[in-house]
């Protein structure tokens, strides 16, 4: 299926509404209690960075000589949204027993509770889930396995941008 034009046109402002509605998503997901591990909070990084750079873009291209730059930034973005999918895969793969995953993923946190509370503000350290016990599952794959999939999907899409910006 051919990717609309208008989209690749405007891809920093594409990049930047679905980098807020991943993040927003996330967010949602935690106020029904689903709590971040250390993986997923990293994996947040890639879209805020993102959202920067597609600040940036749609800035910059609105100079004169910046529009001969758009290419670039659409370039850019892909590597963010290129990095998010390699983190999102590699939580994956924690999560799938391939591999282990950093040593501050492997202890499980306790759920939030009035005694949590206590021990937090009694200085107690709080620990995040274990990064390989994945908490929510919807047609067979993770939170991490979606990511990795619409990232991989983002990453394409700045790509093509990239190459028909740089041909115009």
């Amino acid at each position: 299926m051919p990717i609309p034009a208008v989209l690749t046109r405007h891809w920093p402002l594409a990049a930047l509404l679905v980098s807020a509605a991943m993040l927003a998503t996330a967010h949602i997901f935690e106020t029904m209690g689903y709590a971040p591990c250390t993986l997923c909070l990293r994996q947040r990084e890639a879209y805020w960075a993102a959202i920067g750079v597609a600040v940036l873009a749609l800035v910059f291209t609105r100079t004169k000589g910046g529009r001969d730059m758009a290419w670039a930034f659409d370039a850019l973005l892909a590597l963010c949204f290129l990095y998010g999918a390699g983190l999102a895969f590699y939580h994956s793969g924690v999560e799938w027993k391939w591999w282990p995953g950093p040593a501050e993923c492997a202890t499980t946190g306790a759920g939030a509770s009035a005694a949590g509370l206590d021990a937090f503000l009694g200085g107690a350290k709080i620990r995040p889930p274990a990064c390989d016990e994945p908490n929510w599952w919807f047609l067979r794959l993770t939170m991490a396995n979606w990511n990795t999939l619409v990232s991989l999907g983002l990453a394409a899409l700045g790509l093509v941008a990239a190459f028909r910006r740089g041909r115009a």
